[in-house]
Parts: C-alpha cells; sequence; structure tokens
C-alpha cells in the first residue's frame, strides 16, 4: 500500500522574509507511516491548493498568533506578531479540505485558527486575560509536563489514549476563548481551558493546543495522535 502523504503547512520567519519548519513535524508524520510535504507558503493560493490536492491529509502547525480581524476583535497590545499571508493561505486549506473530507489535525496555532474559522475567539494573551498561575508558556525541555489536561471520557481522544488524565507540555499565549460552531472540546486543561477539540461533522478533524511533535518519540499519546491522523486519510 502506497504510503499517505500529508501536507504540512511550514511556519513563517519575518526576519528571513522565508519559511521555515520544526523536524518534529515532518518526523511525527513519517513516524506515524506517512510522507511529509512541506507546503509553498509564499506562492498563489490557487497553486498552494494545486499542491493540496495532490495530498491525503492537513496538518496545521504551531507559529504566528492568529490575526483578531478573523474573529472581527480589535486587537490588544498584548497580541503578537501575526501573518496575514499564512492567515489567508491557511484558511483556503482548512476550507479545501472539509470540502474533499481530507482529515485534519491541528497543533497550536492549528487549534486556535480552527476555532477561529469555525465562529470562535480566542484569548489574545493569556497573561493578561486568563492569569491561572498555570504554566502555559513552559521553557526547555518540551518533552517535560508543564500541566495536566483532563480528557471526557465520552470524546474520541478517551478512547484512543484511555486515561482522564494526560501530563502534557505547554508553549503558547493565546487559547481558545469561545468555542466555534460545530466543535466539541475533547480535553480541558486544570484552569478551564479547552486543549482538544474536534469537528463533529467531519470524519477527522481533531486539534490539540499542546506539542505531540516535541514528545512523540517518548510520549505513547503523541505518537497515537500522529498515527490515528495519518490512519484516517484514505
Amino acid at each position: 500500500m502506497a504510503k499517505k502523504i500529508i501536507a504540512v503547512v511550514p511556519l513563517w520567519d519575518d526576519e528571513k522574509d522565508s519559511i521555515w519548519m520544526l523536524p518534529g513535524y515532518m518526523d511525527g508524520v513519517k513516524a506515524a507511516g506517512a510522507i511529509p510535504v512541506i507546503l509553498p507558503l509564499g506562492s498563489e493560493t490557487e497553486d498552494v491548493l494545486a499542491v493540496f490536492e495532490k495530498c491525503d491529509g492537513l496538518l496545521m502547525t504551531g507559529g504566528h498568533d492568529v490575526s483578531p480581524s478573523l474573529y472581527q476583535e480589535p486587537r490588544r497590545a498584548a497580541c503578537g506578531i501575526s501573518c496575514e499571508d499564512r492567515d489567508r493561505i491557511e484558511r483556503a486549506l482548512y476550507e479545501r479540505a472539509l470540502a474533499r473530507e481530507k482529515p485534519v489535525l491541528g497543533i497550536c496555532r492549528g487549534i486556535q485558527l480552527i476555532n477561529v474559522l469555525q465562529g470562535g475567539t480566542l484569548y489574545q494573551d493569556l497573561p493578561t486575560e486568563h492569569n491561572s498561575g498555570i504554566e502555559h508558556h513552559m521553557k526547555p525541555p518540551y518533552t517535560a509536563v508543564s500541566h495536566y489536561v483532563n480528557i471526557k471520557r465520552d470524546s474520541p481522544l478517551y478512547d484512543l489514549i484511555r486515561t482522564e488524565r494526560l501530563g502534557v507540555n505547554s508553549y503558547h499565549h493565546q487559547a481558545i476563548k469561545r468555542l466555534g460552531e460545530e466543535l466539541e472540546i475533547m480535553a480541558v486543561s486544570e484552569d478551564g481551558l479547552a486543549e482538544a477539540i474536534r469537528h463533529t461533522r467531519q470524519r477527522f478533524v481533531w486539534a490539540v493546543q499542546w506539542h505531540p511533535e516535541f514528545d512523540f518519540p517518548v510520549n505513547p499519546a503523541s505518537r497515537a495522535i500522529f498515527e490515528t491522523f495519518v490512519g484516517a486519510c484514505q
């Protein structure tokens, strides 16, 4: 059987005006038995979509803050830099994935953007809007546990990893505020933030706020997430 091809959204380097990639995203996909392909972010939207048509799934990675304009809110002072080109192209990719019923996995920024594209909103900066004392922006090593999440027993994520409490790494300062339409929360942090979601009307659209690409070599739950995503690709 031919290996599945996973389209990976690259990160953007403002200083070098170029795309770049953390190897963990690629390695996680390869370890799950698929072929990762970095999309040409600087190209025209239709060209990127043409490449995506040849792929079996979409991995939405971390990176810049989602522009508040996408959820019709003014930018707060603590909101980080956005990448308008990435917002635009990634929106088109997500919409095409839904239309083609291609599996999607969102990580960090990925969960935030999926929520926004489904009509939800974000905390633009947790320290100033939701300061709970929980460490959401950890320092290395990123294989360590930053905090715990509570996994809902009636969720597909629980069916996969068979635990109600999971230690996760964490490196973000934005998070889901109002949940988007047709989304369901699968895991919640100790301070009440949505940490894992799924699309209720798609075969496989999952997203997590933590970073399985950093710890999948040592964390069975992170490996299982990548493997389930790749396994959903037809």
